[in-house]
């Protein structure tokens, strides 16, 4: 007799917690973009909700969405009743870098080169939606090449990189606000690191998630209205009212956003790696939620994060979408397909609708920015249990082209106060600036030279190496340029000796030699195998 299939439960009391875990880091990444955004570029508040918010919203709700049916077809397929939904959301490290590395730069250059400040906000937007509108693009394509893209990037390579931004950017950003308002913040963190990071109940079962946001919330408010705590002025001084029903972001359905593409271009050795990094996470999403049981095909998953990012920046987007790695954490929690279908109804009603100018207002940074520092422990530790531990060097020395990019973000904070250094202390900023352009893939390529050295591969290495001259010689990494902007080889001798100097040819010469001896090196290895032991 052969017994009926278990139906399935799609909604089950574990996606309550499930649901607040995702929704609250979708939340905070929203949160944070906008922050940065007004906070350290000053760009407008009121532009920034009405016109970036809901196009990247969407890109969520098109992602989850589909994540949810694709949970329900991989049930009725199997006959399981306890499918997890695969998790996706916005990308943290891309939060971070297109703040930092495209949005803000854009719109700091069109102002500099005398556009309005709407103008100049206008412009920076069309230059993000064509930015995401590439990754989505490039993570397309590689839906039909996933298997040859894991192979060709060493994982120490990518997952290196991702070390260096969730220690950089992730982790360390968010934690120089949080100190900014200890109370909250401190207090905040010690809940999310106990609930989450060390897995310690919280009382009652409140989600971590939501405890640290209510609790860290409810001391703000208290501390601000008995006079103990500084209140927000910059928060206070907004109405959410006028955010409410924004139509603005429909402009971006005419498509006058291609026409910043020729000023995108010079982004793209930031933006693709990012895309590269989530369409190798979610590969090993895949992976990590083929081990707990949920079979899903690896080229799909990664379409419909494709998908969805193409969607949010067709749609006025700024951040792309991924797959968030944790399927197996909400799978423990008890999660079904019902949370990533609330997440998508709740992001999206929220950014849609102009309510998330509400959420914007009532929740105080420092009490959900905790959240991103535990994503950025995860990732480092992830990265780590990932990769082995011979290649362990590997991951360090990816680290440091993203550690240079952090002092540069700090630096030119104070150069732009008109603080000017030192000779000696201006040649050391140039290098670190030269070290910090292109930094994700100088991490990727570095990571990739050490990982083929330690496989005793110095023939690999020397590829990696002409790669890395190749790249340095158009700019994609170590671009001596404070906007880190491109340039053809044959330029370089025209370049402004004060904005250039000989850093690409210098580098680019260095890459070549350390070429030519690592293959001599191969070839004298081949010669004598007996040196080789």
């Amino acid at each position: 007799m052969i017994r009926p299939s278990p139906p399935y439960r799609w909604a089950a009391p574990g996606d309550v917690n499930a649901f607040f875990g995702l929704a609250l880091d979708n939340l905070a990444d929203l949160v944070l973009a906008v922050s940065l955004l007004a906070a350290v570029f000053d760009y407008p508040l009121d532009f920034a909700l009405s016109h970036l918010v809901p196009g990247t919203a969407a890109g969520v709700v098109v992602g989850d969405v589909l994540f949810t049916w694709m949970a329900f077809r991989l049930a009725r397929r199997t006959g399981r009743g306890d499918v997890t939904a695969m998790p996706l959301g916005l990308d943290t490290p891309s939060t971070f870098g297109m703040v930092f590395f495209v949005l803000g730069p854009a719109f700091a250059t069109a102002l500099a080169g005398g556009m309005e400040r709407e103008a100049a906000a206008r412009h920076a937007w069309h230059v993000g939606m064509c930015a995401i509108v590439a990754s989505g693009g490039f993570k397309l394509a590689c839906a039909f090449l996933a298997g040859p893209v894991r192979r060709l990037v060493p994982r120490a390579g990518l997952l290196g990189s991702l070390t260096a931004i969730a220690l950089a950017l992730i982790t360390f950003l968010p934690l120089v606000e949080i100190f900014g308002s200890p109370v909250v913040g401190l207090l905040s963190m010690g809940i999310v690191l106990a609930s989450l990071t060390a897995r310690i109940p919280f009382p009652f079962r409140v989600p971590g998630a939501l405890a640290a946001l209510l609790v860290g919330g409810a001391v703000h408010v208290a501390g601000t209205a008995a006079g103990w705590l500084p209140a927000d002025t910059a928060h206070a001084a907004f109405d959410p009212r006028s955010a409410l029903w924004p139509v603005e972001w429909l402009a971006a359905l005419r498509f006058e956003w291609l026409e910043a593409w020729p000023d995108t271009v010079k982004y793209l050795p930031i933006v693709i790696p990012f895309a590269l990094g989530t369409v190798v996470g979610g590969i090993d999403c895949t992976e990590s939620a083929a081990a707990a049981g949920d079979e899903y095909h690896t080229g799909r998953i990664i379409g419909v994060e494709a998908i969805a990012t193409l969607v949010a920046g067709a749609c006025g987007g700024v951040i792309q979408t991924t797959p968030y790695i944790g399927h197996p954490a909400y799978k423990a929690m008890g999660g079904r397909a019902a949370y990533t279908l609330a997440t998508a109804l709740v992001i999206g009603g929220a950014g849609l609708t102009g309510t998330f100018a509400y959420l914007y207002q009532a929740i105080p940074g420092p009490a959900i920015l905790p959240i991103l520092v535990f994503i950025g422990l995860e990732i480092t530790a992830q990265s780590f249990h990932a990769t082995p531990q011979r290649h362990y060097p590997a991951v360090a020395i990816a680290c440091v082209p993203a550690l240079a990019a952090m002092v540069t973000i700090q630096t030119d904070k104070l150069l732009a106060t008109g603080a000017k250094p030192a000779a000696d202390l201006g040649r050391e900023l140039f290098s670190t600036r030269l070290l910090s352009a292109g930094f994700i893939v100088t991490s990727l390529v570095w990571a990739g030279l050490v990982t083929a050295l330690i496989d005793r591969k110095p023939l690999q290495a020397s590829g990696w190496a002409v790669a890395a001259a190749a790249l340095t010689l158009f700019g994609i990494m170590h671009s001596p340029f404070p906007d880190g902007r491109l340039f053809a080889p044959w330029a370089i001798g025209t370049l402004p000796i004060e904005a250039a100097g000989r850093g690409p040819l210098d580098l680019a010469g260095a890459y070549g030699l350390l070429a030519a001896l690592f293959a001599g090196w191969s070839a004298w290895l081949g010669a004598y195998p007996s040196d080789a032991a």
